[in-house]
């Protein structure tokens, strides 16, 4: 297949990242963004320095930096005081990087080492750390830059060291950095000084490139121990514990970017759906918030403008465990669009309140005219934030925002993830899934969005849920990838559904399952733009492996490619489970308010994979995939072709398009499986290399399309694939290009009864319209009554 990249496509999205952060990606301007412009920005002179003294104890430090790892830091007694004494911690401002290294600059900050360790890996501020791209976010998962700072008894600027007058042990301690331009490069002159009494205890002065400091600032606790991808006590992994405080920027070597603030309010989501009741349309909005503390406000207000004023419709308390809000507003008139903002009252410790308001709107139903939905799955966060894909779905401007799950994996922000206890898991979680909304805030602030959480959103390799059980013998899958159950806490569970799906219409059964434990559960349905959305969770319910005594990964390796093993087919298994099988069957009967229907799940039901994660590399069976269990698959489309309903979904990191057969094949429903937004482990769809039989080959004449049997033995017509090829590229957008990423699109017709969908590549421009921004095959055109079995597509 093509992965050509246009010129144009690099210049675009890979050269435009490299010059400064934030320039290689057009920005949707909100209310906060019309302080200064960007020549103001450059000759302006900034001095700022941290709020903290005045900020009450929490563990968000505030809108203006990012922590890494959140959950690692909290705001205590007026510092920003890092509670792991683990390696790299740190603190990047994103309001300001250093942009102009030809201009001078200075900085500062008063530390502290709070636990003195043998080994201490030093504490002080980072210069220059920057991603390939050097875009602000992406800088701040960056663990390397020019590091200059204090450890035990002595000053260091990168490699160069000098013996400070005394040790600092315990006493705080002012590290005073001024910049100054000279021939080329910056002179560094740094100096130490006791806090109390202001006495020097030593400086030290080194000429570097501009290069060296060009990106983000960040304050850094243990910056010369390495930071583990795990949690580890180890003591070889652990140094000091260190707190900072008075953080002064200033200079015209910085950028000004307020813009860039992240917070209080992070970022909005909302759906609109017709009750069909004597509610109306009903609206519900949530709000995420960096976590606040006890002292804080803890109240949101929800306010809508009317003829020409703003005026409260709701003021709603925040969930302490979720950070977040959750407001629900009946008989909402879905026949005009409705400006919005949500409004939060900092409230600091000397009385004092700043406002932090979030605009959008609410888009009117979509009506009279074909509703266009994106597709979106999977982001790893290798390519954050994910400009090219971002950037493209604003352009779309969809009528629907549909995000299938996997919207963070384990690795996300380095430093690994939390098993328990529950309120440290909870922050971990969070503090990954906020990647998430910074990189596509803008892209739902003036849609609906549906968002459902899949198996890395929970923190496991693979879920099969077993209707919301404990994964027991936990010591066998530490990486939660082969067993059956969830390993989470039920209190994470709850939240990751909740910060996912809050915001969806009303669960159509909210009865937590099993009762005793109580994990939430979320599907039901959507009418709007008359189709009416089906909302799956096809793994909580999913039988596990263990069932059937196999080996993930391992069994039927030895097997003939074209076996069907009748073993791994057995009574009492299931994929949606009795509870999502009776709404369904219901739902697909009922067409009050809408004239097309979708189903919208996490994962296609087929095997489409014969290779991973090496093109090379045959895997026979993915028991992760739910073309498994067979018997359940087939009875869940045998209830879902009734309703002629389209199947999106997306987790496998393969686009693909495809149409189920139960009785005989493609009887039933067409499934698209959309790109992943930054595949990451990959798989191919090969059959024509391991000689599978097949079938009516489609006209297009394309390789490895046409009717076969997957490795369960059930019966599918494959029409397109985007096979992805090896990823190389030591950019991280070419990279996501290389493997397949993108995203889908479709467009449906309630008029001529038709589906429209689309599969693009990750590095293009949509407006383009040009053929090979799209994967081979696609786009694909199909009737509605071709999701029964009544087919015109050949």
């Amino acid at each position: 297949m093509s992965h050509k990249i246009t010129r144009r496509d690099v210049l675009k999205f890979v050269g435009a990242g490299v010059v400064v952060g934030g320039v290689g990606c057009a920005q949707v301007r909100t209310s906060t963004e019309d302080s200064l412009n960007e020549k103001q920005k450059l000759q302006q002179p900034v001095k700022t320095i941290d709020n903290w003294s005045n900020t009450h104890d929490r563990v968000w430090l505030g809108g203006n930096y990012w922590a890494n790892p959140m959950e690692d830091w909290r705001v205590r007694d007026g510092r920003a005081e890092c509670i792991n004494p683990g390696g790299n911690r740190s603190i990047h401002s994103l309001t300001h990087q250093i942009t102009n290294p030809k201009a001078s600059f200075s900085t500062s900050v008063r530390l502290q080492n709070l636990k003195p360790n043998d080994n201490d890996g030093g504490a002080g501020i980072r210069l220059g750390a920057k991603s390939e791209i050097n875009e602000y976010r992406s800088n701040c998962f960056v663990q390397q830059g020019l590091d200059i700072g204090i450890v035990k008894n002595t000053l260091f600027i990168g490699k160069e060291t000098r013996t400070l007058k005394k040790p600092i042990n315990t006493d705080e301690v002012d590290l005073i950095i001024t910049g100054t331009p000279q021939v080329g490069a910056v002179m560094l002159q740094v100096e130490v000084k006791q806090a109390n009494e202001q006495i020097q205890l030593g400086t030290m002065n080194l000429l570097v490139s501009g290069d060296e400091i060009t990106g983000n600032i960040a304050l850094v606790s243990n910056l010369r121990l390495p930071a583990t991808t795990h949690q580890s006590d180890l003591p070889e992994h652990n140094g000091s514990r260190y707190r900072f405080s008075q953080w002064q920027i200033e200079g015209v070597a910085f950028n000004h970017a307020p813009e860039q603030k992240f917070g209080p309010i992070l970022w909005t989501m909302y759906s609109l759906s017709d009750s069909r009741s004597d509610e109306g349309f009903v609206m519900k909005l949530s709000a995420l918030l960096g976590p606040m503390g006890q002292k804080d406000n803890q109240t949101v207000e929800l306010q809508v403008k009317k003829n020409g004023q703003w005026q409260t419709l709701q003021t709603a308390k925040i969930d302490p465990n979720a950070a977040m809000v959750n407001y629900r507003i009946t008989n909402w008139n879905e026949q005009q669009k409705t400006e919005f903002r949500v409004v939060y009252q900092e409230k600091h410790k000397d009385g004092s309140v700043t406002p932090d308001i979030y605009y959008g709107s609410i888009a009117a139903n979509p009506v009279g005219r074909p509703l266009k939905m994106a597709s979106l799955t999977c982001q790893n966060d290798y390519a954050f934030p994910y400009q090219p894909v971002a950037e493209n779905i604003i352009k779309l401007q969809p009528d629907l925002v549909f995000f299938s799950g996997d919207q963070l994996y384990e690795s996300h922000g380095g430093f690994g993830y939390v098993r328990a206890p529950a309120q440290r898991a909870t922050l971990n979680y969070l503090r990954m899934h906020y990647q998430f909304g910074w990189s596509f805030r803008d892209a739902m602030r003036h849609q609906p969005t549906l968002c459902l959480p899949d198996d890395h959103d929970v923190m496991q390799g693979n879920l099969w849920g077993e209707g919301g059980a404990a994964m027991q013998h936990i010591e066998k899958d530490p990486s939660a990838s082969v067993l059956g159950g969830y390993i989470q806490p039920v209190e994470m569970i709850n939240v990751v559904h909740k910060i996912n799906t809050g915001h969806h219409p009303d669960a159509y059964d909210p009865t937590p399952t099993p009762t005793p434990r109580g994990i939430s559960s979320y599907f039901g349905e959507m009418v709007y733009g008359d189709v009416g959305f089906a909302i799956l969770a096809d793994r909580q319910w999913k039988s596990g492996p263990e069932r059937i005594n196999v080996e993930v990964g391992v069994t039927g390796q030895d097997e003939a490619p074209e076996y069907i093993n009748p073993d791994y087919d057995i009574e009492g298994l299931k994929l949606l489970g009795e509870r999502q099988e009776s709404f369904l069957k219901k739902w697909g009967q009922d067409w009050r308010g809408h004239k097309l229907k979708a189903v919208l799940s996490q994962t296609v039901f087929a095997g489409i994979a014969t290779h991973q994660p090496r093109p090379d590399r045959y895997l026979k069976y993915d028991f992760d995939c739910s073309g498994w269990p067979a018997s359940a698959r087939n009875r869940a489309i045998e209830i879902m072709r009734d309703s002629m309903a389209l199947h999106i979904c997306g987790d496998t990191h393969l686009g693909t398009l495809s149409q189920y057969g139960v009785h005989q094949q493609r009887d039933s429903n067409w499934a698209f499986c959309s790109p992943a937004i930054a595949a990451g482990w990959p798989r191919w769809w090969n059959p024509d290399s391991i000689n599978l039989s097949y079938q009516n080959r489609p006209d297009h004449g394309l390789d490895n399309t046409g009717e076969y049997l997957d490795a369960f033995g059930n019966k599918m017509y494959i029409y397109a694939v985007a096979n992805p090829v090896v990823g190389k590229s030591a950019n991280r957008y070419v990279k996501a290009h290389e493997k397949g990423s993108g995203f889908g699109v479709i467009s449906f017709d309630t008029d001529a009864l038709t589906y429209t969908m689309s599969a693009y590549k990750f590095l293009i421009d949509i407006k383009d319209t040009q053929a090979e921004n799209q994967y081979p095959g696609w786009p694909v055109t199909i009737h509605q009554a071709e999701n029964k079995g009544d087919n015109q597509l050949s």
